[in-house]
């Protein structure tokens, strides 16, 4: 069990941190819980205001709109993904056993309990899965990528390039295939739970391990 823990998440992705007061906290935790339950087309401000009993404006004090905040919730989880990678991996010389970890920690983040009030992981994994591409399939990721919007995705995706090449030092993609292994941890369970033909994995009742074994499987017949 992991204590509850603050992440330093990039200063362009809210006009004041929510993690900072307890009607910032109370606007992450009902955002998740309303994002996961309407999805996030059908998601407003005024929505959220009325779950946590407050105004609209109150919101917009923290947050620009409905995509800054998505933005923050992914930048959120990946840098907790990379917290749990660090630490897991933190006296592990084996780079098999080391990848492995990793795989593991990308998987079942959410198996581990952070104490963090105002982030339900599970159900933020959730959003990640269901909506986490629309952060940065949009018009103007360009712009957002200059002033490091995905700094965190793209830091977690150096650590497994990084790990990949400690098995593989001649490896020649390995940022293509570290992001493909995010990418891939998170559409197959999509695909499992919405579009079952486009992937030969179930996952019942939240059982991952037979995506664990399909990506073992897939990263270390490439590496090898």
């Amino acid at each position: 069990m992991i204590t509850g823990i603050k992440f330093k998440v990039n200063d362009s992705l809210y006009s004041r941190d929510p993690q900072d007061t307890d009607l910032g906290k109370r606007i992450l935790n009902s955002s998740i819980i309303l994002i996961d339950e309407i999805g996030l087309e059908s998601f407003t401000f005024k929505k959220l205001a009325t779950k946590i009993q407050s105004t609209e404006a109150s919101v917009y004090r923290y947050f620009d709109n409905k995509h800054q905040l998505l933005l923050f919730l992914t930048s959120w989880y990946w840098q907790w993904v990379q917290y749990l990678i660090s630490i897991h991996t933190m006296n592990v010389d084996d780079p098999i056993k080391r990848m492995k970890i990793i795989i593991k920690s990308v998987i079942n983040a959410t198996s581990e309990n952070a104490l963090t009030e105002y982030i339900n992981e599970n159900l933020l994994h959730n959003i990640i899965i269901n909506e986490g591409s629309k952060a940065y399939h949009t018009h103007d990721v360009d712009e957002e990528n200059k002033h490091g919007i995905f700094s965190s995705y793209k830091e977690l995706a150096e650590v497994i390039a990084q790990a990949i090449l400690a098995i593989n030092a001649d490896f020649p993609y390995p940022h293509s295939l570290a992001s493909n292994l995010l990418e891939m941890a998170n559409n197959q369970i999509y695909f499992a739970k919405h579009l079952p033909r486009l992937t030969d994995i179930k996952v019942p009742k939240g059982d991952l391990s037979q995506l664990e074994e399909m990506i073992e499987y897939f990263v270390f017949r490439l590496i090898k």
